[in-house]
């Protein structure tokens, strides 16, 4: 197991991708940040925090359940009404981007509704896409195997990020 990104990079990376989306919609008042269900919505919540600090934007959370291995297989579910995201400027967030298949699924229930525009933002790219996807926003572009595994650790007690 070799670490690709250490606790202190990994909060550069949050710190940096925050400041890049502030710049990206800085004609707006509030933004909505989903994060898929895991460590995407640990990091969507790190990146609203940093967001909160350093501007005056109001940012409201939620989380979008998908099933990783057999998105079709089951409802997505937003824990927000989507009401209440209609016209909104929506970020969708997960922790590692590989072959597109979660983030496809969850952009697919996003676009049922109107919204202003989407964004997508990823803390690992891993660049293996089978699913017509791009992020916006990345952490780390990294060039690896199909064999290889991207596990990415964010709780209270440990953040990093490795390659097995």
């Amino acid at each position: 197991m070799q670490e690709i990104l250490s606790t202190l990079q990994i909060d550069q990376k949050i710190n940096r991708l925050a400041h890049q989306l502030l710049e990206n919609c800085f004609e707006e008042n509030e933004i909505f940040i989903g994060g898929i269900v895991g460590n995407g919505v640990v990091l969507a919540s790190k990146i609203s925090k940093v967001i909160r600090e350093n501007s005056d934007l109001t940012v409201h959370n939620f989380e979008i359940k998908v099933d990783k291995s057999e998105p079709w297989a089951n409802d997505i579910t937003l824990s927000k009404d989507k009401s209440r995201l209609e016209n909104g400027y929506i970020v969708l967030v997960d922790d590692v981007l590989k072959s597109g298949k979660t983030m496809q699924y969850a952009l697919n229930e996003l676009l049922q509704f109107p919204t202003k525009a989407i964004k997508t933002l990823a803390l690992v790219d891993r660049q293996h896409r089978r699913f017509p996807i791009k992020a916006n926003f990345v952490g780390l572009s990294l060039s690896t195997t199909l064999k290889e595994h991207v596990e990415v650790i964010l709780n209270d007690t440990e953040q990093k990020a490795y390659l097995t």
